[in-house]
């Protein structure tokens, strides 16, 4: 089991800028990939970025275009979603899950930190 943390989350204007950290411990050996999902209130939960542990390739939702990016530290067992140009729609719960792929935590799959709040004023 992978035990998960975020941090990072809070309230911010429009235009401006977050950093979210994510903080694994535990078997963090069988976590092949690190991501960050979001939900917003009455919404489906919704990808936002992965992170392959092993090669650091990186994949993005579509609403992402460009504004965030997500990187890791290996020695500190530590993912970063920098993001930027933060929208009033970004408004959501951040949770970094940590599993075998992105279908894995597509579908709930893997393990969870309890996830942090963004919000983003107009």
């Amino acid at each position: 089991q992978v035990q998960l943390v975020e941090s990072g989350g809070g309230l911010v204007q429009a235009g401006g800028s977050l950093r979210l950290s994510c903080a694994a411990s535990g078997r963090t050996f069988s976590a092949y990939a690190m991501g960050w999902f979001r939900q917003a209130p009455g919404k489906e939960r919704e990808f936002v970025a992965a992170i392959m542990w092993r090669d650091g390739r990186t994949y993005y939702g579509d609403f992402v275009k460009g504004r965030f990016i997500l990187s890791r530290d290996n020695a500190k067992n530590t993912a970063y979603l920098q993001m930027n140009s933060l929208e009033p729609e970004d408004t959501a719960v951040y949770y970094c899950g940590a599993g075998d792929g992105i279908a894995t935590m597509s579908i709930g799959g893997g393990s969870w930190g309890p996830g942090t709040q963004v919000t983003v004023s107009s």
